[in-house]
């Protein structure tokens, strides 16, 4: 029978559902609390498997301030589970209580679905390279200039398929008439804001069968006559290639001739892209079995990245090639997603700590987890121990002074994540320190901490955005 002593709320979203045969890595995080009994033990269980969680019994004041019960306080848990989509998959808690008894309390379920086929053309494509446009709310003359660079790719044939992120109806209307009248063109817009990382998924998918090879396309850049047919040339054995850039102002003047001023690039270093990366979306050509692979995109905390996602997929099943050349221009202005980055604003340590422990290194252990799952087969002994060390850094002294060493490379000129491994300890640290000196629910004068889960802002990596904002 069920306990109602026992309150669990799970508040971390769950994928609907995940394509048969698939596996992903889920993250959980919610609070737990017995009214009258204290939980000793809590396990996170996926499809009848069980996963030790991260944390358990976190402070959450802002559960105990709104339901005053006094087992609410230290409620907080979460964790990453591996979920294999052979069926619809139920998760629950079981949770372990001081007198002996286990509860279990269901969390939610992931449903199975059958994979889409991609959409097909009609005639004979062969060679066929599909251009993927994500666009939301973009400006009329950038777009048009974008478009018209397309239109002036040489030595390839192409179609761009451009996934709408249900822009304006006024907005809208300005795409299809930039593209109205071209075959070339498929338009499709959004029911719902998804995202630009959700919508760069759905232009994926709508990629013809017929593409053997995809490119990622932004709704505001100038590409170089030549890029395409370029990348094609130099993708050789590798699973994706990209190139240089260069950044340029709304009026085309050119701030920086390349991306890599002040920063080292890196297309081999499976530990350095999972930590920062390098690889530009806008500058890639991309196999499709890393795309299907690739799908569907994890749902992990914080602000994901399509590109470092496909990127990831690439070095821990293959090789990455890079061209040692610009061939496009990435217009630096204040409405695109990471063009026209500014300083940082002033933080508080310990919520900054916070932040790089939720948004920071969660974010990457689920990515972690779920290439070790879905490229099983694929991972060399020296890549799998990269990303189950990663994945151990919260719990293992040794990889944790692995990951805390990993800036010492920049002293041989390995700069490449400019530091970002020192943002990721802090955040460990924070989650090691919180039990050892979280305060009671109630002190006067002080909030005590907590570990509520903190908004997509509450990450910034300082270094990376200094690096962004010079030009």
């Amino acid at each position: 029978m069920p306990d109602d002593g026992l309150v669990v709320n799970l508040e971390s979203p769950l994928p609907a559902a995940l394509p048969a045969g698939s596996a992903s890595a889920v993250f959980c995080s919610g609070t737990c609390f017995h009214r009258r009994e204290r939980i000793v033990g809590l396990e996170l269980v996926a499809g009848g498997i069980r996963h030790r969680p991260a944390a358990f019994g976190m402070p959450r004041p802002d559960v105990f301030d709104a339901l005053r019960e006094p087992g609410s306080f230290r409620s907080g848990f979460w964790g990453t589970v591996t979920v294999e989509a052979r069926g619809p998959v139920e998760l629950a808690a079981a949770v372990r209580l001081a007198g002996g008894r286990e509860l279990v309390a269901p969390l939610g379920r992931i449903d199975t679905a059958a994979p889409e086929p991609p959409p097909r053309l009609a005639g004979d494509e062969e060679g066929l390279i599909a251009i993927c446009m994500a666009t939301f709310e973009p400006d009329p003359g950038r777009f048009r200039a974008q478009v018209e660079s397309l239109r002036a790719q040489t030595g390839v044939r192409w179609r761009c398929v451009v996934s709408d992120d249900h822009s304006s109806p006024d907005r809208f209307a300005a795409i299809e008439a930039v593209v109205a009248g071209d075959p070339r063109f498929t338009l499709s817009r959004s029911p719902r804001r998804q995202g630009f990382y959700g919508n760069f998924e759905r232009a994926l998918r709508m990629a013809p069968a017929e593409a053997e090879l995809l490119a990622l396309c932004d709704q505001d850049d100038v590409w170089h006559p030549e890029k395409l047919a370029v990348l094609r040339a130099a993708l050789g054995g590798a699973r994706l290639v990209y190139s240089d850039l260069r950044l340029v102002d709304p009026g085309g003047r050119v701030l920086r001739e390349t991306l890599w001023a002040g920063r080292r690039n890196n297309h081999t270093s499976l530990a350095s892209l999972l930590v920062a990366n390098t690889v530009t979306g806008a500058a890639a050509l991309v196999r499709r079995e890393v795309v299907e692979l690739a799908l569907p995109f994890p749902d992990a905390p914080g602000v994901q990245f399509h590109d470092q996602w496909l990127a990831l997929v690439a070095l821990a099943t293959g090789d990455i090639a890079y061209v040692d050349r610009p061939l496009y221009d990435y217009v630096q202005h204040g409405g695109a997603v990471f063009g026209d980055v500014g300083a940082a604003g002033r933080r508080r340590p310990w919520r900054a700590a916070r932040g790089a422990y939720f948004l920071g290194y969660l974010g990457r252990e689920v990515l972690a987890r779920t290439l070790l799952a879905r490229c099983a087969t694929a991972l060399t002994p020296a890549k799998r121990r990269v990303l189950e060390r990663f994945v151990a850094a919260a719990d293992s002294p040794a990889a944790f002074a692995w990951l805390a060493a990993r800036p010492l490379r920049a002293l041989a000129g390995r700069n490449e994540t400019l530091g970002t491994e020192l943002d990721l300890v802090r955040g460990i640290l924070w989650r090691r320190l919180l039990p050892l000196i979280a305060t009671g629910a109630t002190r006067p004068g002080r909030r005590p901490l907590d570990a509520r889960f903190p908004g997509d802002g509450g990450f910034r990596q300082r270094r990376l955005e200094r690096w962004r904002a010079r030009s």
